[in-house]
């Protein structure tokens, strides 16, 4: 299952290319780095409700059809995809640790961006 974060960057980044778009101006509307766009993008931070109201805003569209899958869309996993058809029980195991173990990284990389960012001081 594609994580919701996931959902809404695709969604995002599908807006960007229709509309002629780059991350950069998105970033400069809604008031961040370019590198905190490309990590909200990327799915290693969280894009939290005020951002989402904001692109929402930007591109003219509903915060909910943002966060809406694609009807179309198939629940594919990048790794398996990349890998191609997975025969034997021993790579299917290997595949299901890789995918926990890339989870875990994605989650701990997520907590860092986020707790670094929390620690900033806050302006009056």
């Amino acid at each position: 299952m594609v994580g919701m974060n996931a959902t809404i960057s695709n969604n995002v980044l599908t807006l960007l290319k229709q509309n002629g778009k780059k991350q950069n101006d998105l970033a400069e509307v809604l008031g961040i780095s370019k590198q905190v766009m490309s990590n909200m993008l990327s799915g290693s931070r969280m894009i939290n409700a005020v951002e989402l109201h904001q692109i929402a805003d930007y591109f003219h569209v509903s915060m909910e059809s943002l966060m809406k899958s694609p009807v179309d869309a198939k629940n594919v996993n990048a790794v398996h995809a990349f890998m191609g058809e997975v025969k034997t029980t021993a790579a299917r195991k290997s595949l299901e640790i890789a995918d926990e173990v890339a989870d875990m990284v994605l989650f701990y990389a997520r907590m860092r961006s986020n707790a670094e960012e929390m620690d900033q001081a806050w302006e009056a």
